[in-house]
């Protein structure tokens, strides 16, 4: 098994942000994970159907997410995580295919691997395995009580810009990563996490568009 579990985004003004997404998607918040005080950043994670949408910012100079700010000149996409049941066998095929860890975190009910981008390409990616399956740490210990979908209820892909399409696509399937994800051309902004396709709890909403955070959010 492996799926896009949650999508995150970084922002300037975090609380602007967030609020923006609540009230476009009809979310909450279902957590702020103290955890990644680690990468000098605050946060806010909504719950979407069994999936998450997060937002981080900086609270610190020199942090990753804060240098990203500056190369795409503001705000966009982050990180795309991934949930996995194989996550040993995962990491030895991506160990074969020379790409290096930045974060390593192993905890009872959680193991994650954050992949260096530029082994990868166009975005930070996360690979974890949650105990049990299904489970999610990181959205804290009470995120089912805010599923509420009145707008959306699910995340079913990202778009990532690519300066060589067709090489970053023949990468990421090479890794075996490429699950719920596109690639197009990049822009002026460079590489990185363009797009959001959310499902639409209202079909007939299907191809409304909502720019947020420097992300294209698609109603599919």
């Amino acid at each position: 098994m492996f799926r896009l579990r949650q999508v995150a985004l970084v922002a300037h003004d975090l609380d602007a942000v967030v609020g923006q997404l609540c009230e476009t998607f009809g979310l909450s918040i279902c957590f702020h994970d103290p955890g990644v005080a680690e990468f000098g950043l605050h946060n806010a994670l909504m719950v979407i159907g069994d999936q998450f949408l997060e937002v981080v910012s900086p609270t610190e100079d020199g942090t990753t997410a804060g240098r990203l700010l500056e190369k795409r000149q503001g705000d966009g996409g982050y990180m795309a995580i991934y949930e996995c049941d194989d996550l040993d066998d995962r990491m030895a095929h991506l160990a074969e295919h020379d790409v290096r860890v930045v974060w390593a975190g192993d905890f009872p009910t959680i193991r994650g691997r954050h992949l260096h981008p530029r082994d990868v390409g166009g975005a930070l990616v996360s690979i974890d395995q949650p105990v049990p399956n299904g489970s999610w740490t990181w959205a804290g210990p009470s995120w089912e009580a805010h599923r509420d979908d009145p707008v959306v209820v699910g995340i079913a892909g990202v778009t990532v810009g690519a300066a060589d399409v067709a090489a970053m696509a023949s990468r990421w399937s090479e890794l075996d990563i490429d699950r719920a994800v596109d690639f197009a051309q990049a822009g002026e902004r460079g590489e990185g996490i363009d797009g959001v396709d959310l499902v639409a709890t209202d079909r007939s909403r299907r191809g409304e568009t909502h720019d947020i955070c420097g992300i294209t959010f698609r109603l599919v």
